[in-house]
């Protein structure tokens, strides 16, 4: 999570270290380490490094080429030695080795390159600017295009507050922000764009374009003989994949919740450091627990990890409702909604616990649930008998899992029809379904974003299982691009399941292996059943806290909100003053409501708030979003002005 900015005058104008002056000033607010600056002709490039591998120590960036091309480099290269075997030296830096590889194959190059990542290179040859990320997005990369002048960074700052009076809040953002997570391409203003995970951006004279240079081979299939086959190979690669995120240059922290997917990334980083004995730095845990939930107690999983190991980890209780303001002064500036509001008493313990230690990265164990086969559904695979016409395997596999789940057998084959079926025909789930407290016209506007940009299976072409584990790259890629660096980031996530060569192996073998009708997470439990205690393989599906999180909403929403008809995002025509009240009294009632959607729709008015009370925004910085009638919004320092401004489908063209 190094942070790199940069600035292309379009032109030709010479680029000035000065001119980095407010860039670097802001970057300087978050963590890193040694600064270093490139200025040369029309480009000027701020580097600051915040080191996490040994590395990392004798890297200098931005890296200039022979060829004159200048690389910044923002991640950790995980096929070192398969890219330096026969071509490039292998103590060479991973920047190094990159631009070797961008030498020698040109923009091409991302392809082979395989980690969490992401780059800039401007090649003086062809005078282009290109920006790239990695295939799920891991890394933040976003830029501006605008006035003869591009500009680029890894956190928006820079990019909002250097563009003047040429922006306005981007209103197809805030419907994904208010739903499940916004498109990847876009942040929360016109004007600035994420460069999309897995292809790379080319900014030219003539403009930007994008382009998609690696994704995932719909012909490519792994079939064995038998169920130990696959298991040995699965051990294979979830094995490289830990063993990828161990590298670092001081002792590494997981999150262990008790679950299949924390605990299985702990237990097998313990044995792959078992069998490289000094190779690696230590791994301790962290985990969370709630006397208050009647539903969730994690301790008896999470202790049996620790027991295995021989190694307490840190506990942190959550039961807290209290929530914290930000230490900084509340008016300063909050680049986008998941930046901006409160924060809980166990957060700032798990940070102060983090400086002490000195940790630099932390494992998680997020996309374990979704490719791993720890949602137990039989529609992926129904879909795939259906496609392939295979009506009475169809038949006999919805039996099954009728019983199992004690479900009519007509109605999973109408979950597994209605899949193909267009969107007016289709039954759209309840967690999909707009949060009823939105306004009519805004869901109109915006009904794509605000049901996760689902899309209907294809009959013909690849797997339907197959279009639906892209939908689930898509839709990760969304989350964690959604995810921001902030000045209180404290260590750089890393995502085990989220490895590329992990995700072929998986999107490759049939699905009956990751799951059957009584085997959840069926490859996982026989794979690593040596591997994991037998309190872990043998729980049932875990449970999860409702009882804190509602207590803590409800809490900040009478501590810090006004009453909802003096909402922002009432005046602007996004939610219905009077059905938000509702839900909250129904919430305090203690009955069902979308709690994901009432907290984004608390965390949006808060960071609304936010841009209106700071002084450094001006005036000028933003058109309002707001109804198509035209309603604006007034506080007493800032102004919104002007109509909706919505690019629901712009972007760098294809």
């Amino acid at each position: 999570m190094s942070l790199q900015y940069g600035r292309w005058d379009v032109q030709g104008r010479p680029i000035r270290l000065e001119d980095l002056a407010p860039a670097r000033a802001l970057m300087g607010t978050f963590r890193g380490d040694a600064e270093q600056l490139f200025s040369e002709g029309q480009i000027g490039i701020v580097y600051r490094a915040f080191t996490t591998t040994r590395e990392c120590h004798n890297e200098k960036q931005p890296w200039v080429t022979r060829a004159g091309s200048v690389i910044t480099w923002d991640g950790r290269l995980d096929n070192r030695e398969e890219m330096s075997a026969g071509f490039f030296a292998p103590e060479m830096t991973d920047v190094e080795t990159v631009a070797a590889a961008y030498e020698r194959w040109g923009i091409s190059c991302l392809g082979r390159l395989i980690g969490d990542w992401a780059i800039s290179v401007w090649d003086a040859r062809e005078h282009s600017l290109f920006l790239a990320r990695d295939v799920i997005g891991t890394r933040q990369l976003y830029y501006r295009y605008n006035d003869g002048e591009a500009s680029w960074s890894t956190v928006l700052d820079p990019l909002v507050l250097g563009a003047g009076d040429s922006l306005a809040l981007e209103e197809e953002y805030i419907a994904g922000w208010l739903s499940f997570f916004p498109a990847a391409h876009l942040t929360p203003y016109r004007g600035i764009h994420s460069v999309p995970p897995g292809c790379y951006v080319r900014l030219s004279r003539e403009g930007p374009t994008t382009v998609r240079y690696w994704d995932f081979d719909p012909h490519k299939q792994i079939c064995y003989r038998s169920d130990v086959e696959y298991e040995e190979h699965f051990r294979q690669v979830f094995a490289q994949s830990v063993r990828r995120r161990l590298r670092a240059d001081r002792p590494l922290v997981a999150e262990l919740s008790g679950g299949m997917d924390s605990s299985s990334i702990v237990c097998m980083a313990d044995r792959v450091m078992a069998r490289a004995s000094g190779l690696f730095c230590r791994l301790d845990t962290i985990s969370y627990y709630s006397d208050s939930e009647p539903n969730w107690n994690e301790r008896p999983f999470f202790a049996a990890v620790e027991q295995q190991r021989g190694a307490c980890g840190r506990h942190i209780d959550v039961g807290s409702v209290e929530q914290i303001v930000l230490k900084e002064n509340e008016a300063i500036f909050r680049a986008s909604p998941a930046s901006a509001g409160r924060s809980s008493r166990a957060a700032q313990e798990l940070n102060e616990w983090i400086d002490t230690q000195g940790y630099r990265v932390l494992l998680s164990g997020t996309g374990g649930d979704e490719v791993m086969g720890g949602i137990p559904t039989p529609i992926p695979e129904a879909c795939d008998l259906l496609a392939r016409g295979r009506l009475r395997s169809l038949a006999a596999q919805l039996t099954q899992w009728s019983f199992r789940q004690r479900k009519p057998w007509i109605a999973l084959f109408r979950e597994t029809v209605q899949d193909f079926l267009p969107e007016l025909l289709r039954k759209t789930p309840p967690q999909r379904k707009p949060a009823h407290w939105l306004t009519p016209e805004f869901v109109t506007r915006h009904r794509a974003a605000l049901g996760g940009y689902d899309r209907r299976l294809r009959l013909f072409g690849p797997l339907p299982s197959f279009q639906r584990n892209l939908a689930i790259v898509d839709g990760l890629a969304r989350q964690l691009t959604c995810s921001v660096l902030t000045p209180e980031t404290r260590c750089e996530r890393r995502y085990p399941y989220l490895d590329r060569d992990l995700l072929e192996f998986v999107f490759a073998i049939p699905r009956e292996q990751l799951l059957r009708p009584r085997e959840r997470r069926s490859l996982m439990r026989r794979s690593l059943a040596s591997i994991l205690p037998e309190a872990v393989l043998s729980r049932r599906r875990k449970a999860s806290a409702s009882r804190g999180p509602l207590l803590s909403l409800l809490s900040q929403y009478e501590s810090s909100f006004p009453p909802a008809s003096d909402f922002v995002t009432v005046s602007l025509g996004i939610i219905d003053g009077e059905a938000f009240a509702a839900a909250i009294r129904e919430a305090s009632y203690g009955q069902d409501v979308p709690l994901f959607q009432l907290s984004r729709t608390l965390s949006l008015e808060s960071w609304l708030a936010r841009l209106a009370r700071t002084e450094a925004m001006g005036e000028q910085l933003f058109a309002a979003i707001g109804s198509r009638s035209g309603r604006t919004w007034f506080s007493s320092r800032t102004r919104l002005l002007g109509p909706v401004q919505s690019s629901a489908r712009e972007g760098p063209r294809a």
